[in-house]
């Protein structure tokens, strides 16, 4: 894919032409916004080619940490916090439009913590949350916001090179899910979605977007909803 920015909607988001202006402007909005954390992050590393410091670490880390929910580990040197900050901030961004939970079935926006001991958003199904886990459960339950609307991505590094989007995918975020097939019940062994682990180890940012932007139609009765009617 050649171009730099790039507007993905869900499959099953379908708006009535009635709802168009409005999708439209918060697709604008969402570009706004992606381009703008684009410029801070490059900005970012090419100080960091040019004259790295503590004073410059510590004003990303603050970035990274208030901006993008990304708390890094301690770093045994100067040099390796600049490498791990390099990094952190080198990989393809995606600005998500989210809506308030009003209790459609799904995802929704999460801080993790990952592997490698920084915090990140991640966006998670619900099938992805340990039910055992009281606290995980109640958070589930308490979520204030849903699954991306709408998604704008940048895909070029700093130095306008094409991203490798393989090396950002957490091939552990599959799951098994239940379907059905003919009236049967399935389990489904499902890849990373591209919500979650294709998009695992990019630099997110959830931005809310109004409601109207979310017209979800996953089976034929979703049809008769009034965002569907003229």
């Amino acid at each position: 894919m050649e171009e730099e920015l790039v507007s993905i909607k869900n499959i099953d988001n379908v708006a009535h032409e009635k709802l168009l202006p409005v999708t439209a402007e918060y697709k604008q909005v969402l570009m706004g916004v992606a381009l703008e954390l684009r410029d801070k992050i490059f900005d970012y590393l090419r100080k960091l080619d040019q004259a790295p410091s503590v004073q410059l670490c510590n004003e990303i880390e603050n970035f990274l940490d208030k901006k993008l929910c990304v708390q890094m580990p301690l770093a045994h040197s100067e040099e390796e916090r600049v490498q791990m900050l390099r990094a952190k901030l080198n990989r393809p961004i995606r600005v998500c439009g989210m809506v308030k939970n009003e209790g459609e079935p799904g995802g929704g926006p999460y801080v993790i913590a990952g592997k490698d001991g920084c915090t990140s958003l991640q966006i998670l199904e619900s099938v992805q949350i340990n039910r055992a886990d009281r606290g995980a459960m109640e958070a589930m339950a308490h979520a204030t916001h849903f699954n991306p609307v709408d998604l704008v991505c940048c895909l070029r590094n700093y130095k306008g090179e094409k991203f490798d989007l393989l090396q950002y995918v957490d091939p552990e975020a599959g799951f098994i899910s239940s379907k059905s097939y003919e009236g049967r019940e399935l389990k489904a062994l499902e890849l990373p979605g591209l919500w979650n682990g294709a998009m695992s180890d990019w630099n997110t940012l959830f931005v809310e977007v109004p409601i109207e932007t979310f017209n979800p139609v996953k089976v034929v009765l979703d049809l008769l909803r009034p965002a569907h009617q003229k």
